[in-house]
């Protein structure tokens, strides 16, 4: 997918009745309550429409007559109504917002969950800001058409047809003229609708790329104060909010202007009502309480119009974001069970690649791995070294199943490992990344997601295993500290030490460390190195190693270059042999003594 496609689409074309099907798909769960929420939006334009009723009465028979015994029998009827119209009212606003909520909820559980479920690739090649923006903004506006959408439109067509009718039921020429200047509200009411709508469709067009340039200042936040980019980033950031605010205040003063258009409309009704009304009076054809109550009728029924307006509106927008919504939930994983995969009782056992080739679908093409195979035996330690881009990070990526090859197989214990479940592959396998990703909550929370069942006494083993334990009860609160979002309050070393732990816990069948020791002190590595060595006794295990230093004792020691191998053996073996690792490894001891040799000085 091209980067224009993560660009927010201009929705222009007619209503899409699949996709408002599939949004009101989501609101069927909750039918009952919907059918209880127009029952209460009924009864309360019914209690709307008899206390004008009741107000006509009040004027005709109490106040002109100057009855007192009539005003109160009256007034008493208006006060039944307004406890009917508040206990009403009450319902639907609390169904509306009760559905609302949970259509939110469904919503944004169902993405999340879907989320999960997709192939690694899919995030490589999809914006944060792009994701963000679907689960938030998107699922928002679908709950909020689907609710106060609803709740709007309802309430205006009752109130439009419960008021004509009552006209009707007054005086009919009267409501003639209501029904000539009906029209004219409702284009213009369209046309201002048309226009804001299209202003609010390029503020929408740049709010991914906004939440996504929040995303990554934020998440950089240390790079850009270490690169002094605060002022560049702020100049960046005003180009790309200037035009979305540009839009934002159109629409802004196009919502200004349209209310007292819509005014103007109605106050011409209103003046040619009154007109007329003079001689129906004089004639005895309608009393004053008549005229008071059909005004009122005719101020419910103009003002539903331009709701009816905004709701078409909104509605537009809410198909384009279910579109987009229904563009992620339809998005198909690229790895999936077949559908006789199994579950094995274990993938302890030879790993083979056979005939491996792979390129990455978002790139040009070219193989990052070619013909590549590889045999490793129970229980062996595999160092895998090499330049960058060489293709290291791609061949454990394959084997836990993040990515599948385009060519050749991948056998685990014999069998192509496709033939097994993802989730019985990628449960078994314990991994330890060169960027260390720690998640908000405490340090127990953190190594619970090894395993969730584990009790404290081998949370302490599995830290103490690591090498983690002593630090961690140096904290003031001990296991109990809070590490803060992605990590932030702990040090790299800390970090990196409490994944190790978390995959100890995990005991895995077979380990995978991606250069975990390349951001670390030595002393760090040194507890590290430690801990790897406990962890690996006995499991498959692959090592990616930019410090040359620390796979020393690996059993088999791969060179990578341009995705195939060139040399393989023991650390000694592969020295003597003067070739690519012997260059690497003589040059990094080189630059490390020449390092210390500085400092001594």
């Amino acid at each position: 997918m091209t980067e224009d496609f993560f660009d927010e689409e201009d929705f222009q074309g007619k209503i899409d009745r699949n996709i408002i099907k599939r949004i009101f798909q989501f609101a069927m769960p909750y039918r009952n309550w919907f059918f209880a929420f127009i029952c209460f939006t009924l009864l309360t334009t019914l209690m709307d429409s008899i206390q004008v009723i009741l107000n006509k009465y009040l004027i005709d028979q109490a106040i002109l007559t100057g009855s007192k015994s009539e005003a109160v029998r009256i007034v008493r009827y208006y006060g039944l109504t307004i406890l009917v119209q508040a206990v009403s009212v009450f319902g639907f606003v609390y169904i509306a917002g009760m559905i609302g909520e949970r259509i939110w909820y469904d919503l944004r559980q169902k993405m999340f969950t879907h989320l999960q479920k997709l192939s690694l690739s899919y995030f490589s090649v999809t914006p944060v800001g792009w994701i963000m923006s679907r689960v938030n903004s998107d699922s928002y506006r679908i709950s909020d058409l689907v609710t106060w959408g609803l709740v709007d439109s309802s309430f205006a067509i009752v109130n439009i047809l419960v008021s004509l009718g009552f006209m009707l039921a007054i005086n009919w020429q009267m409501a003639l003229i209501v029904l000539a200047i009906t029209p004219i509200m409702i284009v213009t009411a369209w046309q201002f609708r048309l226009r804001i709508l299209k202003e609010y469709r390029n503020v929408r067009r740049l709010n991914s790329k906004v939440t996504g340039s929040y995303n990554e200042n934020i998440s950089g936040i240390r790079v850009i104060k270490g690169l002094l980019r605060e002022q560049e980033n702020l100049r960046e950031f005003n180009e790309l909010t200037s035009p979305m605010f540009q839009s934002a205040y159109r629409a802004a003063r196009l919502n200004a202007l349209f209310l007292p258009c819509i005014q103007i409309l109605s106050a011409v009704a209103l003046a040619s009502i009154i007109l007329l009304s003079q001689k129906k009076i004089d004639s005895g054809m309608i009393t004053i309480g008549g005229i008071q109550a059909f005004i009122n009728y005719v101020t419910s029924m103009l003002w539903p119009v331009q709701d009816l307006a905004r709701v078409y509106g909104e509605m537009q927008q809410s198909i384009a974001s279910g579109e987009r919504i229904f563009t992620l939930l339809d998005t198909e994983p690229v790895i999936r069970d077949s559908a006789d995969a199994y579950e094995p009782e274990s993938i302890a056992g030879d790993i083979e690649f056979d005939h491996v080739s792979f390129y990455y679908d978002d790139g040009d093409g070219t193989p990052v791995l070619e013909d590549f195979s590889l045999k490793v035996r129970q229980g062996e330690v595999i160092a895998l070294v090499g330049s960058t881009g060489g293709g290291k990070s791609t061949i454990v990526n394959l084997l836990c199943r993040f990515y599948e090859p385009k060519k050749g197989v991948i056998r685990i214990n014999g069998n192509d490992y496709k033939t097994y479940k993802m989730e019985s592959i990628q449960s078994r396998i314990g991994m330890v990344l060169q960027v260390p990703h720690l998640f908000s909550g405490t340090i127990r929370e953190n190594l619970q997601y090894g395993n969730l069942n584990a009790s404290d006494d081998q949370l302490h083993e599995a830290a103490k295993a690591a090498g983690a334990d002593e630090f961690i009860q140096s904290l003031p609160n001990g296991y109990d500290e809070q590490v803060g979002e992605n990590g932030n309050l702990l040090s790299v070393g800390q970090k990196q030490l409490i994944s190790l732990a978390r995959a100890i816990l995990a005991n895995p069948e077979l380990f995978i460390m991606d250069e975990a020791t390349s951001s670390v002190d030595t002393i760090t590595e040194n507890l590290i190195q430690k801990g790897m060595e406990q962890l690996m006794k006995g499991r498959t295990s692959f090592i990616i190693a930019h410090r040359l230093s620390t796979i020393k004792r690996a059993d088999r020691i791969i060179v990578i270059e341009d995705g195939r191998i060139i040399e393989e053996g023991t650390h000694n073996g592969l020295l003597k042999q003067k070739g690519k690792y012997y260059h690497l490894y003589t040059q990094q001891f080189r630059q490390e003594k020449e390092k210390d040799y500085a400092l001594q000085l």
